[in-house]
């Protein structure tokens, strides 16, 4: 079942929650810490809970996406926060006049790439997905 999200800027007081998130379900270490403290990240709520976030490093004409991470609680494909995180991404990337949003996605991650290629990424290199943007 489709839930929308309140997509919001990363406030300090997140940083505790989503690395116990992360921690929880996928392992988060000392580079996630260094993650939410220094990338642009925005935070996904569901009727005033914290479902996930997403970290972008922008660069001169590309955003990368350096971690999405939906909350076990609601990773349901159907909910559509990974999607919306995404459609979150895009659309600063956008605004930050980037020609490309890029994502590193392991080969064996197939679930990753499946996510990825469903939303127009396509290979750009040896574990590099992209989607081109509109021009401003």
């Amino acid at each position: 079942m489709y839930r929308k999200a309140v997509i919001r800027v990363f406030r300090p007081e997140d940083e505790g929650v989503l690395f116990g998130l992360a921690r929880l379900d996928r392992g988060a270490d000392e580079r996630t810490l260094a993650v939410l403290e220094r990338e642009t990240v925005f935070v996904a709520e569901v009727e005033g809970s914290v479902a996930g976030y997403v970290a972008l490093v922008t660069g001169e004409d590309a955003v990368r996406v350096d971690q999405l991470f939906v909350s076990s609680d609601h990773e349901a494909e159907g909910e559509g926060v990974g999607r919306q995180l995404l459609e979150y991404a895009e659309g600063y990337a956008i605004s930050q006049g980037a020609r490309v949003l890029q994502v590193v996605v392991e080969a064996e991650n197939r679930r990753a790439i499946a996510f990825y290629r469903g939303r127009g990424f396509v290979p750009a290199g040896a574990d590099l997905l992209e989607l081109v943007l509109p021009l401003p």
